[in-house]
């Protein structure tokens, strides 16, 4: 009977008995092909350590690895007005917003936080592609007001990363009169002579790149990210010629002098700090602390 019991039943039930195996665990590199661990992807920034692709990353995510310790502080940004078109398509507007909503667990297209890289204290904003491609609506319009009024407020530059579809095609021309609404934010931190860095990582098209995308002091960009305002094939067939091969990539832009620079998401921090004290007059950022002469000696009789 201990055999039957010890044994036997053990063995039957492993063979029947369905093993729960988190989901998630392994991500599939669209450009290689490489499988990645959750855990190895996560600490390389979402960068693919085999062909060193940029994959879609987080604003939460994004500003965790940016501000020191991880450790920053969401700006408000007003409420919009839900639905002023009731739009519907296959579904109705606020239906499709309350699905991004629960599945990113933002409130809008773009987030918008204060703290400091390196100790030097920013203002920055990033779209979420993941929200129904990073659109541009009057969320997105508000929060780029707001970015730009607290970096006046608080004399800060703001560091934006742009990506994004465009305009929000549910809210019309409310959608597209955020282009001269961010144009004016823009503007605002100029006349405060504060810096204004856009990071355009992919992809960045259609209204956004038309409006605050290029709109900077500096523009950099991610590697290989598309950047453009119509799409390549729209383009082709309107001129009717064949498009140079990287056309609107990152790189292609750098060399027909759209960029200043493409800057590997790991190497960003430093990049952006550096500009930053650069064009605010600072002395170079400070990159480690040696300990206090009393805690020198201590250790030293330790």
């Amino acid at each position: 009977m201990n055999w039957i019991s010890n044994y036997v039943r053990p063995k039957i039930n492993s063979l029947f008995s369905r093993r729960e195996v988190p989901e998630n665990l392994w991500t599939k590199c669209p450009e290689c092909g490489t499988m990645l661990f959750h855990r190895e992807l996560a600490g390389n920034l979402n960068v693919c350590s085999n062909c060193d692709h940029h994959m879609a990353i987080s604003p939460r995510e994004r500003f965790e690895a940016l501000f020191d310790g991880g450790i920053f502080t969401d700006v408000k940004v007003p409420d919009a007005v839900a639905d002023p078109l009731h739009f519907r398509d296959q579904k109705k507007y606020p239906d499709r917003i309350k699905a991004a909503q629960k599945a990113s667990g933002e409130k809008d297209a773009m987030l918008v936080a204060e703290g400091e890289v390196m100790r030097t204290p920013i203002v920055a904003a990033a779209q979420d592609f993941s929200f129904m491609a990073g659109s541009m609506g009057m969320n997105v319009g508000n929060a780029i007001i707001a970015a730009a009024q607290r970096a006046v407020q608080l004399s800060r530059p703001l560091v934006l990363f742009s990506a994004s579809g465009g305009a929000r095609m549910q809210e019309g021309m409310l959608s597209l009169m955020q282009m001269p609404r961010s144009t004016v934010a823009v503007q605002m931190l100029k006349e405060a002579g504060l810096p204004y860095i856009v990071v355009l990582t992919h992809p960045t098209t259609g209204g956004v790149t038309a409006s605050y995308a290029m709109l900077g002091d500096v523009h950099l960009a991610e590697p290989n990210a598309q950047i453009g305002f119509a799409g390549a094939r729209v383009i082709e067939q309107t001129i009717r010629e064949k498009l140079p091969e990287g056309f609107q990539r990152a790189e292609y832009l750098l060399d027909h002098g759209m960029l200043d620079r493409v800057v590997h998401r790991k190497a960003m921090k430093e990049e952006l700090v550096g500009l930053i004290r650069l064009l605010m007059g600072l002395p170079p950022a400070i990159k480690g602390d040696l300990a206090a002469p009393s805690e020198v000696a201590e250790q030293a009789k330790a």
